[in-house]
């Protein structure tokens, strides 16, 4: 599902602990590491997608953890030219609502194979602005506001 501007829409999830700390994830067989993210199916209502994707990426369901708040806006940002696919010719990049979710058991362990195709391969706490400056350039500036 993509937008009349090429954007494909999408949950980002930001996981926070009691420390303040952030949920970050490492991309499977990959050295990038990003908050848990996923496409919004047709249909789908933003918290629905924000659970379902919170699920299969970590295994973590609506009733361990909160749901403090999402975005009103949405936050774009674009694909480089060589990631696009020649059969895509409509798609440009990704637009984004941000949930922000505490999570109720600061001792979980979070399980990152749920789903058939993993997302993650590891994951780590880190400083609540450690992601900005990490993440993958063209999420920057999303992550940053």
């Amino acid at each position: 599902m993509i937008d009349e501007q090429g954007y494909r829409p999408n949950v980002c999830i930001v996981i926070a602990n009691s420390a303040g700390q952030v949920f970050w994830g490492k991309r499977r067989q990959q050295s990038a590491w990003q908050f848990p993210q996923g496409g919004i199916e047709a249909g789908e209502s933003i918290e629905a997608a924000l659970y379902r994707e919170l699920q299969e990426e970590t295994g973590l369901v609506a009733e361990q953890v909160q749901l403090i708040a999402v975005t009103k806006l949405w936050y774009r940002y674009r694909l480089p030219k060589h990631m696009l696919k020649n059969n895509q010719s409509n798609y440009v990049g990704q637009k984004q609502k941000y949930g922000l979710l505490k999570i109720l058991d600061d001792a979980h362990q979070f399980v990152l194979d749920q789903d058939r195709h993993p997302e993650f391969d590891d994951w780590a706490w880190v400083p609540y602005w450690y992601p900005v400056g990490a993440v993958w350039a063209p999420k920057q500036d999303a992550y940053r506001r």
